[in-house]
């Protein structure tokens, strides 16, 4: 039997997201987790994708309570010896993995920026697209079939695009780019200018797309929609329909990347002319300890 008291607290002080089952999660080891009763499950969940290396790794356990002991939180006004080290090896290990990358990311040097989770690692994708739009206005960067209004305002070009099946994340600018009614519609109205086209369909992509648009988030291959892969062609006329507008692209592999697609990122498979602006990662980036990065 589950352990009454835990589920009488989480009914009487935690806020209901999800109907749990009657069970109390007590401990994991690699890909099994025990309730309080001891009986044993092979986690299919593994926190929603994201226990890659597996329950209570000895490596990771001894890496975390060293670093308990040292430093938990410094904040970023203050160098530290482990996030450049990580922001490095992610770098590094990306464009070792895909040396025919010549866009985007592949151009010239990435630099990561850390979050706490993906769906702020989204946020912040969105927000650089925001400024991306501005400067790009603003230094008469767009092309000369731009019309006079957005040249002459930076504001206009501000337009947001992602796609149908897409997963996010649910904080207001990332939820604003999941088109699933059922998470949106209590949280009505959402940011202006988020748009969304159908997932592989290269003639609206190419309608919804257009010269006010700033940035265009897309899984290469959807999680929570279904595991749906974007089509080379889709991906590539994604990239040249961005390049057209002077928007972003955005890749969010939250939840395809890091190996779970066979690659290192799950555009690793797609051809050199796909590359993104922008990759955001989280889940098994740290194993279950919060983190999210954009690349």
């Amino acid at each position: 039997m589950a352990s009454p008291k835990a589920i009488d607290n989480t009914e009487k002080f935690m806020l209901n997201t999800y109907a749990r089952p009657a069970l109390v999660l007590s401990h994991g080891n690699g890909s099994y987790v025990y309730d309080t009763t001891g009986r044993e499950y092979l986690d299919f969940t593994a926190g929603i994708a994201v226990t890659a290396l597996g329950h209570s790794h000895p490596e990771v356990a001894a890496i975390v309570a060293d670093q308990a002991t040292k430093l938990v939180h410094c904040s970023n006004l203050y160098h530290n010896e482990w996030a450049p080290t990580l922001a490095q090896r992610i770098v590094t290990a990306t464009t070792k993995a895909y040396p025919q990358g010549t866009q985007g990311i592949y151009a010239e040097g990435a630099r990561v920026f850390f979050s706490n989770s993906g769906t702020e690692a989204n946020e912040g994708a969105l927000k650089f697209a925001r400024k991306h739009g501005k400067h790009v206005v603003a230094a008469g960067k767009l092309g000369k079939a731009v019309s006079d209004a957005v040249q002459g305002d930076p504001n206009l070009k501000s337009g947001l695009v992602s796609f149908t099946g897409g997963f996010h994340g649910r904080s207001m600018g990332a939820l604003s780019l999941t088109a699933n009614p059922k998470y949106q519609k209590p949280f009505t109205p959402l940011i202006p200018g988020a748009v969304t086209a159908k997932y592989n369909s290269i003639p609206e992509m190419s309608a919804f797309v257009d010269e006010r648009t700033c940035g265009v988030i897309v899984e290469p291959i959807q999680g929570e929609g279904g595991i749906h892969a974007a089509h080379v062609d889709f991906m590539r006329a994604l990239r040249r329909r961005c390049d057209q507008v002077g928007a972003l692209l955005i890749y969010d592999e939250i939840q395809c990347g890091l190996g779970r697609a066979g690659h290192l990122w799950a555009h690793h498979m797609l051809p050199a002319d796909c590359s993104p602006d922008i990759v955001t990662m989280a889940k098994p980036l740290a194993n279950g300890i919060p983190i999210g990065a954009i690349l």
